[in-house]
């Protein structure tokens, strides 16, 4: 790494100008940009990331969730070490990737086969042309809020119905390319079942985000899962469960395995990976069978299954299956007592606020009224947020820079870096307070 001349405390914003020239916005991928500048990461163990401008920070974005055991797991790396030198790329295929497949298989029992690739996008992707393949069917039903990665088909916003043909969120996105698609409100059981009555016979899947982590966090009402569960079945279409946040998260086996639904479909990604670029999509063999070179659904990926992010990925869930007994209540734990912490200062400061979470997830959002959608989740404060993230930074703590993003926990997280966060939420909290109202 080139060594800068700049001072320590300059270095992030040198870097940001200088990165800004050759990447567009300065980064490679937006979530990542704030203003003036994100700060450049130098290294990164347990909870802690460490800026180029010496500072430290207790990390509760934890690479937007894949890091359920936290920066430079010492096991991940060791296992990832003992495979370098034995070959980072085949072509060909490994027992590695059996194995994993079917570690996989053991913990999420609906994926009864699988194919693995490189990201969540490419995972969400492919399933919805699975299930478009297998149904012989076109269109697809996703929910306002929920992101499914950044290919065309789920690339789509609501209009001001409640339910509404996709319109293209982003430019480059044909009209056409997104006419198969319909936007409904998540958690509303009465679009659904009102869509199904239409086209019912049309829809090829309905993918959603069992737990909503991309717009804040936004829980399934009672039942709301298992209603889709129902009229999926009822009217022959595939439901997929996007879990590349949910997986491992919720519970070792997910959001299926927390609320007891079983989808047809699901996709998995980042702790999948334990911060190596792997994700899967998988589901009922019926449907995998049409897989090529099987089927006739064409899906390929030179690095699919590569050594490096399998022997990842493979370590983390042996970690998470021989120890789940003691990981998983200790990260419930800890987020229930962050949680009441953002419950107990906000009305301290007598800040509007709704604070949400499940399992090692949370967020907050500073609006009077409950947040079940993203209509409801839009009518939050961001001003506000802006303050509250702007005062976690100053007191070292690094949360995602977004309202309609979610905090996370691992299992590298102490009994200290929690003490010592509430008490950054005390003073963040304060200046939130202090700042005037404002909305998206």
């Amino acid at each position: 790494m080139v060594e800068s001349s700049v001072n320590n405390e300059n270095k992030s914003k040198a870097l940001f100008e200088r990165a800004q020239k050759i990447l567009p916005g300065g980064v490679n991928s937006p979530v990542r940009a704030f203003e003036p500048n994100p700060f450049f990461v130098n290294h990164a163990k347990g909870s802690k990331l460490h800026s180029v401008d010496g500072k430290a920070y207790v990390d509760y974005c934890m690479a937007y969730g894949a890091l359920l055991l936290g920066h430079a797991n010492s096991e991940v790396v060791d296992a990832v070490k003992e495979q370098l030198p034995k070959g980072t790329l085949y072509g060909v295929p490994t027992e590695l990737e059996t194995e994993f497949a079917q570690l996989i298989q053991k913990i999420v029992p609906s994926m009864e086969m699988m194919r693995l690739v490189n990201t969540g996008t490419e995972a969400t992707m492919h399933a919805i042309r699975a299930a478009r393949g297998f149904t012989e069917r076109t269109k697809i039903i996703k929910f306002e809020g929920c992101f499914h990665g950044a290919h065309d088909n789920v690339l789509v916003k609501a209009g001001s119905g409640a339910a509404t043909f996709g319109v293209p969120t982003s430019l480059g996105i044909p009209q056409e390319t997104t006419q198969n698609t319909t936007v409904l409100p998540y958690n509303s059981t009465e679009a659904l079942e009102e869509t199904f009555k239409q086209e019912g016979n049309e829809v090829a899947a309905v993918i959603v985000e069992p737990v909503m982590g991309n717009a804040g966090l936004i829980l399934p009402k009672t039942n709301y899962l298992r209603d889709l569960r129902k009229l999926t079945q009822e009217y022959g279409s595939v439901l997929i469960f996007d879990e590349i946040i949910n997986g491992f998260r919720l519970s070792l086996g997910g959001a299926q395995e927390r609320f007891n639904v079983k989808p047809d479909m699901t996709t998995l990604g980042k702790v999948l990976g334990g911060g190596f670029p792997i994700a899967a999509f998988g589901g009922k063999k019926e449907i995998m069978q049409h897989i090529s070179p099987s089927g006739k659904v064409y899906q390929a990926g030179t690095f699919s299954g590569n050594p490096i992010s399998a022997t990842a990925g493979y370590t983390v869930l042996k970690i998470l299956s021989q120890k789940q007994n003691e990981i998983y209540p200790s990260l419930e734990r800890n987020c229930a007592e962050l949680r009441k912490a953002l419950v107990d200062l906000a009305a301290n400061y007598n800040l509007e606020a709704q604070v949400y979470g499940i399992a090692s997830m949370f967020q907050i959002f500073f609006t009077s009224q409950p947040v079940c959608d993203m209509t409801s989740a839009k009518s939050a404060d961001t001003q506000k947020f802006q303050a509250y993230f702007r005062g976690l930074l100053k007191e070292g703590v690094f949360i995602p820079p977004a309202q309609f993003e979610t905090c996370f926990l691992s299992t590298a997280h102490s009994e200290d870096d929690v003490k010592f966060t509430v008490n950054a939420f005390d003073k963040a909290l304060h200046a939130a307070s202090k700042t005037s109202t404002g909305s998206v």
